[in-house]
């Protein structure tokens, strides 16, 4: 059978704006064009940003998380199993189950945010016949995930490219399912990235997450970010000498939403709410959906 090729949608109205993911990409990209490298942000500019402004701006947001995502690339499996004490292995394996579940050998599975690779190579396992195309804003950690692929994706099923989940690449209800692992929290505007995901799925295509939410809980939400704000400034400093870089996840859990605010919004974009999986008391969540 034939495959169809990935393309982007077909549109024949005035195109809106770029977003902001777009512009910093096209930004970082004719950067490395003029000067044969990439003059990523140093890790010392990104601790004289004002993060909470940062954060609050959409327009502003995407200059402060890309450059981090790349200063922390080569350690970033490395952060997330020690920092969560390997829960977050154990969080993404019930994610890969509920996907192995819901695709077949020859499904288009779109991985979002998709770091270095993880939630990618899975689903790969399972649409051998099929196609898993991984999108992130870094370009540091697409440059790591393809050098895994040409270890554990041999078949060419896999591949990845820096890009923006805001205004995806592929047409309207051309994937089968789409996961996103830590990564809604991190675009400037979630509601336009859930939206994008519904567009692009076909009806009855699956989404599935995996994120930190804002605690409802004012006592828990106060202990959770505490200890994140504590550890991941220690550990930014250790790693990188920069605390910020991973100072960074409580604060921006604290401008995200909580668990059944996301909940809320994936039903408002005609994806069905199938499942949610609370952990640390809400302090993440797994969402499973289904596009109606």
């Amino acid at each position: 059978m034939t495959e169809k090729r990935w393309a982007g949608r077909v549109n024949y109205s005035v195109e809106p704006p770029a977003s902001a993911i777009a512009l910093e990409i096209n930004a970082r990209r004719r950067t490395i064009r003029n000067n044969g490298h990439d003059d990523q942000l140093p890790s010392a500019a990104l601790g004289e940003l004002d993060l909470e402004a940062h954060l609050a701006d959409p327009a502003l947001k995407q200059r402060f998380v890309t450059p981090m995502f790349d200063t922390i690339a080569p350690r970033y499996d490395r952060f997330t199993r020690v920092f969560s004490f390997g829960m977050d292995r154990r969080w993404k394996a019930e994610l890969i189950d509920w996907i192995h579940a819901a695709i077949g050998p020859e499904s288009r599975v779109l991985d979002l945010a998709c770091g270095t690779g993880d939630l990618a190579f899975a689903a790969a396992e399972r649409a051998v016949h099929g196609s898993v195309r991984g999108i992130d804003a870094s370009p540091r950690m697409i440059e790591l995930a393809r050098g895994r692929a040409t270890r554990e994706a041999p078949n060419g099923n896999v591949r990845f490219q820096v890009g923006d989940m805001s205004s995806l690449d592929a047409d309207t209800a051309s994937v089968d399912a789409v996961t996103a692992g830590y990564g809604l929290r991190n675009v400037p505007q979630y509601e336009v990235a859930v939206r994008e995901i519904a567009r692009v799925l076909k009806p009855g295509g699956v989404l599935a997450t995996l994120d930190f939410y804002r605690p409802e809980s004012a006592l828990w939400r106060s202990v959770l970010l505490a200890y994140l704000r504590a550890a991941g400034n220690w550990v930014g400093w250790l790693w990188h000498r920069e605390p910020v870089v991973y100072g960074y996840i409580a604060p921006s859990i604290a401008h995200f939403v909580s668990w059944q605010r996301f909940a809320e919004t994936l039903q408002h974009n005609g994806l069905r709410v199938e499942s949610v999986r609370r952990k640390l008391l809400g302090g993440v969540a797994l969402h499973f959906a289904r596009r109606v």
